[in-house]
């Protein structure tokens, strides 16, 4: 286990039921007790009972208090433990963050970023960042002199926490957070206080994604002896029993009536549903297990979505798998006419050429605009980790070059980019033994990415027309003329979905 010898570990019994509390770290403020679940404050060698803190679920993540791990960067080699968690809403759904303590005393932060997870330490300021306000998404803005995207700015609430804290934000109290990416992959956070706060206050911390692999860690949760008992209750509109197997979930179908139903408020809130006609058949059943790349996937959902550019009467339709991995957390497996393709969301944010973003540079590849769309979810099955709902519009751009695919999905309070590669149809069908729909999952065979542009069904129509106006002068003894070209809005990459949320 990661400790030092030189801190000191201070304990006490729990004013609410006399069970003992332990605070590790000098910085800590609140703890959670264990037992009772009271929320208690430190002043001193005094404990304060302030209330009792809302049980977390029992979720599918690997981590748990005092597993041990280390973190590499710059040279530096970090043993840490985990010793608390927060856990936040926003309408994009529920995340959770784990406070972690260095050996040196110091605090870090494990936050599980949208199925993946992302490591910060507290950054010290400069200058004093402006009010959250002034934080549009999509706008480049610059923090301590670097450059950073705005992907993130809503109003989150503190819903549960457990073990040692260094914060306490008031329990449902609402506040600001922006998020912010630069183009090299890092993630800075800015949590303000809640509004009317004295005093106000601004916490900052900087970090980038990782892998569990990579963090060495010792002490996670062992899958074998992992609860599988599901959450279950009666579908609001139809009565079936519905089963929730994810904690992270909060959307869900109902598998008798097809209803999407909205869990974001827990399955103790009010269940709200909307009814869904003419299904879309998945290809790839909902359970189904596979290796892709390396890692074993499990497909928990699935949506149909559509895509038409501004300004066309021309619509194009996709498929993609949301695949769930108990250390990979989640990616994407997107059925589009153009292929299968595997995305999953970046953790940076690329950087786009001017006004026109006729390309993006993204770790050092740069990728060519391909398509720029409006998208619409239209149909959905399954579980979800944000508030899947039909109809949700996104503006996407899609972008390509021989390494891989690149992908922009923007609503007015997130900005997702997400990044990923083409595979084979027979890969797919290996991968979670369809050989009997091997036709059906057949695609165009993966090829290298070109620059020009493809020629849509208008297109042809166009040219065809042309070609006969032209006969006909011709035949008239009249003087020819020649058409131009008009392109394609058909053959999206699928818009790479994030599925919202980054948190």
């Amino acid at each position: 286990m990661a400790t030092n010898a030189t801190q000191r570990h201070y304990r006490a019994p729990c004013p609410g039921c006399g069970a003992p509390v332990e605070f590790r770290s000098a910085q800590s403020t609140h703890a959670v007790c264990p037992y009772c679940q009271s929320t208690v404050v430190r002043s001193g060698e005094v404990l304060s009972r302030v209330g009792k803190m809302a049980e977390l679920f029992d979720d599918h993540s690997p981590l748990q208090l005092m597993a041990s791990g280390r973190f590499t960067a710059g040279g530096e080699d970090l043993p840490f433990t985990l010793i608390g968690r927060l856990q936040y809403k926003s309408s994009n759904g529920v995340w959770t963050e784990w406070n972690a303590i260095l050996d040196d005393g110091s605090m870090a932060s494990l936050a599980e970023d949208n199925g993946s997870y992302v490591f910060t330490r507290p950054l010290a300021l400069q200058r004093a960042v402006p009010d959250a306000a002034q934080f549009r998404v999509g706008i480049t803005t610059a923090i301590n002199g670097k450059p950073y995207s705005v992907a993130f700015n809503e109003q989150v609430t503190l819903i549960s926490a457990q073990g040692e804290l260094p914060k306490l934000p008031p329990l449902g109290t609402p506040f600001p957070v922006v998020e912010l990416r630069s183009a090299d992959g890092e993630v800075l956070s800015i949590e303000y206080s809640p509004a009317g706060a004295e005093p106000a206050t601004q916490a900052v911390s900087q970090g980038r994604a990782v892998l569990l692999d990579d963090l060495q860690f010792q002490g996670l949760k062992d899958e074998s002896a992992r609860d599988e008992k599901a959450r279950q209750f009666d579908c609001p509109h139809c009565g079936s029993s519905v089963q929730v197997a994810l904690d992270t979930t909060k959307s869900i179908t109902c598998r008798s009536c097809n209803s999407i139903i909205d869990l974001s408020q827990g399955i103790g809130g009010e269940l709200r549903h909307a009814e869904q006609d003419e299904p879309v058949k998945a290809l790839i059943p909902l359970g189904a297990t596979g290796q892709l790349q390396g890692v074993h996937w499990q497909v928990v959902g699935f949506q149909h979505r559509m895509g038409q550019e501004p300004g066309d009467d021309e619509q194009f339709g996709w498929d993609e798998y949301l695949l769930f991995n108990r250390k990979r957390g989640f990616s994407f497996l997107v059925d589009s006419t153009d292929g299968w393709s595997m995305v999953k969301p970046a953790t940076g944010a690329p950087t786009m050429a001017g006004s026109t973003a006729r390309s993006a540079t993204y770790l050092g590849t740069t990728y060519a605009l391909q398509y720029s769309y409006n998208a619409e979810t239209t149909y959905v099955a399954g579980e979800f980790y944000w508030p899947v709902s039909r109809g949700q519009k996104t503006f996407n751009r899609d972008f390509a070059s021989a390494k891989g695919l690149l992908s922009l999905e923007q609503t007015p309070n997130e900005v997702t980019w997400s990044v990923g590669s083409k595979i084979g149809s027979d890969t797919v069908v290996q991968a979670f033994g369809l050989q009997d729909k091997a036709a059906l999952l057949k695609r165009d065979d993966v090829k290298p990415f070109s620059a020009a542009p493809q020629i849509s069904m208008r297109t042809i129509i166009i040219v065809v027309v042309l070609i006969v106006l032209l006969l006909i002068i011709m035949n008239s003894c009249s003087s020819s003329s020649g058409g131009s070209g008009y392109r394609s809005s058909g053959g999206s990459y699928g818009g790479y979905s994030s599925g919202g949320g980054h948190k």
